[in-house]
């Protein structure tokens, strides 16, 4: 959450990392914290200062991991918010929750552009995570008052991410000068958002969402086939070799997505940077890292 600025705002910062993992999160100083994972305990934080805003962005986020080992997922997605949903109950009523949630929850969609009002039937253990993870902040609205609002994010990406489709297809292009291979066909599709355009949503939901246990879809509203984002990566690169696809599905993943935004856009919210625009500044990002 430290990489969300806004200068009315002071920042504090809750992490497993014993060190802050980045330059913003040192600059913090007294108000970035370490957490037990193992026995985490929000209380003792909590009552530090009178908050106005908590962003939980804990959990993980992997479809592949969560069939390997649900009851991890479980833990890392379900129980620590539990835990968050309960301290905020007892020592910050007043504090309110955005919680990160997934498209995931959708499952397969049914109709394009899917909206919030679509049913929830997920296809992996991570995307009924996090449903659960939404229906806990739904009854601490309801039952407790305890404000809360969770963003459906599609599929995120930008500066600092080291995993998933984008990090994955860098990856596989340094090994490789020849040819990469990727899952599926190519034809599957998903609503990209960069990172920048990520934290401008968080500013219009602080600012105007109602935080009464509703989920806000958060894309860009624009449906991409995988090829065609992988190959404008592989531009952005440099990378001068063969693109293909194993024909294989990966279980757990929907084949398209696309967001109605709607609820998003009457908060005020309107994309800013086009999909060639956000990745040409990730694969700047990738080429400092591996400099």
């Amino acid at each position: 959450c430290w990489l969300y600025t806004r200068s009315d705002y002071q920042i504090w910062a809750v992490d497993i990392h014993p060190t802050p993992p980045n330059a913003a999160a040192a600059d913090l100083g007294t108000r970035y914290h370490v957490l037990n994972k193992e026995q985490a305990d929000f209380a003792p934080i909590l009552q530090l200062a009178a908050f106005d805003v908590c962003i939980n962005c804990m959990g993980a986020a992997n479809v592949s991991a969560s069939f390997a080992d649900p009851a991890t997922d479980y833990r890392l997605n379900v129980d620590l918010l539990a835990r968050l949903l309960e301290a905020l109950r007892l020592h910050a009523p007043q504090c309110r929750l955005i919680q990160l949630s997934s498209a995931a929850v959708y499952g397969e969609a049914r109709s394009i552009p899917v909206p919030e009002t679509a049913p929830l039937q997920p296809l992996s253990p991570y995307g009924y995570h996090k449903k659960m993870a939404e229906e806990l902040c739904s009854m601490y609205t309801r039952c407790f008052s305890v404000p809360t609002c969770a963003l459906r994010i599609f599929s995120a990406y930008g500066e600092g991410l080291q995993k998933q489709l984008f990090w994955d297809i860098a990856a596989k292009a340094r090994q490789n000068a020849d040819s990469l291979e990727l899952w599926g066909t190519g034809r599957e599709s998903r609503d990209f958002i960069y990172i920048a355009d990520l934290l401008r949503v968080l500013e219009c939901v602080i600012d105007k969402a109602a935080f009464e246990g509703e989920a806000i879809n958060v894309a860009a509203g624009e449906e991409v086939f995988i090829r065609e984002a992988a190959q404008t990566l592989l531009s952005a690169l440099g990378y001068a070799g063969k693109l293909r696809f194993s024909q294989r599905e990966q279980i757990g993943y929907p084949l398209r997505w696309r967001a109605d935004i709607s609820q998003l856009r009457a908060l005020g919210f309107q994309p800013s940077y086009a999909l060639a625009d956000g990745l040409a500044n990730y694969a700047e990002w990738i080429r400092q890292f591996h400099a």
